[in-house]
């Protein structure tokens, strides 16, 4: 099982190079990311968008481009579609967005001839190394989905469950949060949590062990859910923690990064091929780590 991500890497560096689609790659941040992981043997890369663009940054930044596919499209729209139709094709394994508004990716990701369609909701995950915590965790869902229904909670779940077996955790311990740990009709999320974990049990989600609601300190605490008496197979171990809606999932994500000096990694999940959507305000390293997470989830 791989608890860092400097085991993550190692494990990366081993396997053949992933090739990442960059969409509209005209982006400082981006290009940096880019070479680090080329150099560090993560992933290779096809740039698709303003070739004079890319070029100038590139020059600016002191960036070598020896070694990258460059595919000339100046339109950013059109440079979603060309990308993503080289994922779809087999060209590439992992779709990365560039200077593009990530709406803009998503509707190419989803378009009906060329597009990276499951059936599955797409969503966001997270998984994060937190100083002095023993493995990987993964939040979900804090980027996409601003209140998912049952149905899209289950698809969220197992989306992450398979970003997760790729990390050698199987089965994913899930742990579906609220605020209390009793399943009361007042409060939607704890009625939710509840059905999750009956439909994993029926095999309706796969691959993993499901179990809520559980408050945050009970699902990620063994002495916390002894303390409350508390008997669950998830309960201090889970390795996947399923926010109620994007707030809870924003909130706890930056708290973890900006309170605990966490690393985070993040994928867009659901699709046929995994897609990476960083924000600027990540760091280098977050883009980085997330580029290394694709590549692993693009090897399966």
């Amino acid at each position: 099982m791989i608890t860092s991500f400097a085991g993550m890497l190692e494990v990366v560096k081993g396997l053949k190079p992933q090739r990442v689609a960059v969409a509209a790659a005209q982006d400082d941040a981006v290009l940096e990311a880019v070479q680090s992981a080329k150099t560090q043997g993560i992933a290779d890369f096809i740039l698709v968008g303003d070739s004079r663009k890319i070029q100038d940054v590139a020059a600016k930044l002191a960036i070598s481009l020896d070694g990258l596919e460059i595919i000339h499209e100046p339109d950013e729209r059109q440079a979603a579609l060309r990308a993503v139709a080289l994922v779809s094709g087999g060209q590439a394994n992992v779709l990365m967005k560039g200077m593009i508004n990530t709406a803009d990716l998503l509707r190419a990701v989803l378009d009906k001839e060329v597009g990276l369609r499951t059936g599955r909701v797409l969503s966001h995950a997270a998984v994060f190394e937190i100083p002095g915590f023993e493995r990987l965790i993964a939040v979900t869902d804090g980027g996409m989905n601003i209140a998912p229904s049952l149905q899209q909670k289950a698809d969220i779940i197992q989306n992450s469950v398979d970003l997760t077996r790729v990390l050698g955790i199987e089965p994913a311990k899930v742990a579906v949060l609220a605020a209390v740990e009793v399943v009361n009709p007042d409060m939607p999320a704890t009625m939710e949590a509840a059905a999750l974990a009956k439909m994993a049990e029926r095999g309706q989600i796969k691959g993993a062990v499901v179990d809520g609601p559980l408050a945050l300190d009970n699902a990620v605490s063994l002495e916390a859910a002894k303390h409350k008496g508390i008997k669950s197979p998830v309960a201090g171990l889970a390795d996947i923690l399923v926010v109620p809606t994007i707030e809870v999932g924003n909130a706890l994500g930056k708290s973890l990064i900006y309170f605990a000096g966490a690393r985070m990694a993040g994928l867009i999940l659901g699709a046929a091929k995994p897609v990476v959507v960083t924000s600027r305000a990540d760091t280098h390293e977050s883009k980085v780590m997330s580029i290394a997470l694709g590549a692993l989830l693009g090897q399966r």
